[in-house]
C-alpha cells in the first residue's frame, strides 16, 4: 500500500467557479484520490479556499460585508458545491486558517535567515481617485511584448510573459478605470529566487515523467528574457497575513501582508494542520504527510491546476520550500492542463456566459458533468464544451452504453428469476472470451489511470461498458431462456458480476451512478478486480438484487436548446 498526497489548486475565494476551474483542478484530483483509494492505497487530498489579496477585498466591499466575514460565507459556499459535484477532500482548509498565518510568517523567518529575502526600495503605483497602492494584478495596459491590450501588471495572459507594472503601455486601474497614477516610493520584501534558478532548474530536469505542458511552461519562465527574478512576496494591503518573522514584527514591513502567491501555496502544508486539528490528530500525524524526517520520505506527492498557475507551483513554491533548508515534501508529479471554452468563446463571470457549478447543479446531477468534463479534459490541447456534445455524451455514453445495461439485465433477471440472482448453469467458452477481454482491457486502464491519462482513461472505461452491451446483445438470454433456462441463468448471473464490475471501475468517474449499481446488487464492497476471472464470480446465485432506477436519463432537443440559450450570456 502506497501513501499518495493529493492537493488541488485551491480557489480564489470571490465567487463561484465555472465548469473550466473546476475540470482544470479539482475535479481531475479527485477523479486522481478515489481511484488511489480504489487501489487500496492510503490518501491525503487536500484543498482549500485562496482568501487574501485585493480580490478578496474588492468581492467583500461590493458585497456590502467586512472581509473576514465574506471570506468565511464564501469559504462555506464553495465548500457546499465542492460536496455536491462529490468532491471526496480529506480536508477543505483556508488560507486565512491560524495555521497558515504561523506557517507562512515562518517560512518567511527562515529564508530571510538563510539569506533568500532581500528589502527592496521601490516605485510602485498609487492610484489617485481610488486612494491606494495599487497591487500588480490591478493594474492593466497593453503589453510591450506581444501587444495585448489587457495585460496585467504581473503577467500577461496572452503571452504568459512576467511583468512588472512599469512595463505597461498606457497603464491604469483596473478598479475604477483610472489613469491618474502615481509612482511612489515604496519598501517590499523580495524573495531571491534568482539566487536559487540552478536548483530550481535541476529539480525541474530530474522530473522526466512530467506532462510536456508543465515543463515547456516552468522553462519558458526560467529562460525567457532575463530568465528567473527575484519575486516580491509583500504588498500594502490590510487583508492578508502580516509581515512578520514568526511571532516578532518584521522593521519597516509595519501595516504590510504577504503577497497572496506567497502565502496561498504554504496552505497546502498548513491545510494538513488543519485537518489535524478538526479531527483530532496530533501534529506528528499531518507531520508524517510533509516532512521527509517524520515519516514523508515514503510519501509521493500529486498537484493538479491549469496551465496558468504552473509557474507558480514549478518556480516560487519549490524555491520557498528549497530556500527553507528544512526537509519539507516537494512535488513528484505536477498534472497541469489547457483551458476549457464555452461554445465558441470564453466563460465570463460579468456577462453570464457558460455554466458554473451552483447552476450546473441546478439543471443536473454531478455524475452527469463529471463524465463528460473528464472525458473532455483538456490534457494536450485546449477543449469546449457545447451543448450538443454534452448531449450526445451524456445519452449514448451514459443512457444508452451503461444504464442501458444495467436496466435490461436487472429487468429481465426480475421478469424471469424473481428477487435473487439465479443459481443454475455455468459460464461458457462466450464469458470466459469476454473474461479475457475484460482482463485485458481493466490493465490498461490501470495503466492509463495510473499515468493520469484521464481522457484515454475514460474512452477505456467506455469501452469496457460496451463490452457488457454486445455480451448481453450476442448472448441474448431473452431468447435462450425459453429453450435452456440453465443456460440464461450462467448469462444473468455474469451479467450482475458486470454491474458489479462496472460500479467498481466506473466509481472515480461518476460515484453516484457507482453507488446505485452497488445498491441494486445490495452490496458495498469495492475490492479491486486484480483477478478478473475471480471477480467475475463475487455476486452468487442466491444473492438479493434490486431493479433500479434509470442511473441516467436522456437530454432532450428542448432541454439543450434553452439550456443554450439561458446560459449564453450577455453578447459583446
Amino acid at each position: 500500500m502506497a501513501r499518495i498526497l493529493i492537493t488541488s489548486a485551491i480557489p480564489y475565494i470571490n465567487g463561484i467557479k465555472h465548469l473550466g476551474n473546476l475540470v482544470g483542478s479539482q475535479l481531475p484530483a479527485d477523479l486522481f484520490a478515489r481511484y488511489m483509494r480504489g487501489r487500496g492505497h492510503e490518501v491525503m487530498f487536500l484543498c482549500a479556499t485562496d482568501e487574501h489579496g485585493t480580490p478578496a477585498e474588492l468581492a467583500a466591499a461590493k458585497a456590502g460585508q467586512p472581509v473576514a466575514e465574506y471570506c468565511a460565507g464564501m469559504h462555506e459556499v464553495q465548500a457546499d458545491l465542492a460536496r455536491g459535484f462529490r468532491l471526496s477532500f480529506d480536508h477543505f482548509g483556508r488560507s486565512s486558517s491560524p495555521q497558515n498565518h504561523r506557517l507562512t510568517q515562518h517560512f518567511a523567518g527562515v529564508l530571510a535567515d538563510n539569506g533568500y529575502i532581500r528589502e527592496v526600495s521601490e516605485q510602485q503605483f498609487y492610484s489617485v481617485d481610488d486612494g491606494r497602492f495599487l497591487p500588480d494584478r490591478y493594474i492593466e495596459g497593453t503589453c510591450p511584448n506581444c501587444g495585448f491590450e489587457s495585460a496585467r501588471g504581473d503577467q500577461c495572459d496572452n503571452c504568459t510573459k512576467q511583468l512588472d507594472p512599469t512595463d505597461l503601455i498606457n497603464p491604469h486601474s483596473s478598479i475604477s478605470g483610472s489613469t491618474r497614477l502615481e509612482l511612489r516610493e515604496t519598501r517590499h520584501l523580495y524573495l531571491r529566487q534568482s539566487a536559487m534558478k540552478e536548483r530550481i532548474e535541476a529539480w525541474i530536469d530530474s522530473k522526466q515523467d512530467w506532462p510536456i505542458l508543465t515543463t515547456s511552461i516552468a522553462k519558458k519562465w526560467l529562460h525567457d528574457g532575463e530568465g528567473l527574478q527575484d519575486r516580491g512576496i509583500t504588498r500594502d494591503l490590510k487583508w492578508g497575513i502580516p509581515v512578520q518573522r514568526g511571532d516578532q514584527p518584521w522593521p519597516g514591513m509595519e501595516g504590510k501582508v504577504f503577497y497572496v502567491w506567497f502565502d496561498a501555496p504554504i496552505e497546502y502544508i498548513a491545510c494538513a494542520g488543519e485537518w489535524a486539528e478538526a479531527n483530532g490528530k496530533t501534529d506528528a500525524e499531518w507531520q508524517s504527510w510533509w516532512r521527509t524526517d517524520k515519516g514523508a520520505e515514503d510519501v509521493t506527492y500529486y498537484q493538479f491546476m491549469g496551465k496558468d498557475n504552473v509557474p507558480f507551483h514549478t518556480l516560487s513554491f519549490p524555491a520557498t520550500i528549497l530556500g527553507s533548508g528544512e526537509p519539507w515534501k516537494m512535488v513528484d508529479y505536477l498534472k497541469s492542463f489547457n483551458y476549457l471554452n464555452y461554445d465558441g468563446g470564453q466563460f465570463s463571470t460579468s456577462r453570464g456566459r457558460g455554466v458554473f457549478m451552483d447552476q450546473a447543479l441546478s439543471i443536473l446531477p454531478a455524475d452527469y458533468w463529471r463524465w463528460w468534463l473528464l472525458s473532455h479534459a483538456p490534457e494536450s490541447a485546449d477543449s469546449e464544451f457545447t451543448w450538443e456534445n454534452f448531449q450526445v455524451s451524456v445519452n449514448k455514453d451514459l443512457a444508452d452504453v451503461l444504464g442501458n445495461f444495467v436496466s435490461r439485465i436487472t429487468k429481465f433477471a426480475r421478469s424471469k428469476f424473481g428477487e435473487t440472482v439465479p443459481a443454475g448453469g455455468a459460464y461458457g467458452p462466450r464469458e470466459e472470451a469476454l473474461i479475457r477481454d475484460l482482463n485485458a482491457r481493466i490493465r490498461e486502464y490501470e495503466r492509463l489511470m495510473d499515468a493520469i491519462e484521464i481522457r484515454k482513461a475514460a474512452s477505456e472505461l467506455r469501452a469496457i461498458w460496451v463490452a457488457g452491451n454486445e455480451y448481453l446483445q450476442a448472448a441474448a438470454p431473452w431468447s435462450v431462456v425459453k429453450t435452456d433456462p440453465e443456460a440464461a441463468a450462467a448469462i444473468v448471473r455474469f451479467g450482475m458480476n458486470l454491474i458489479r464490475l462496472y460500479a467498481v471501475l466506473s466509481a472515480p468517474f461518476i460515484p453516484d451512478a457507482a453507488a446505485a449499481m452497488m445498491a441494486a446488487l445490495h452490496r458495498d464492497d469495492s475490492d479491486w478486480p486484480g483477478d478478473t476471472a475471480a471477480a467475475m464470480t463475487l455476486v452468487a446465485g442466491g444473492a438479493p438484487y434490486s431493479v433500479p432506477e434509470n442511473l441516467f436519463r436522456k437530454i432532450t432537443d428542448e432541454e439543450r436548446a434553452a439550456w443554450a440559450e439561458r446560459f449564453a450570456g450577455i453578447r459583446a
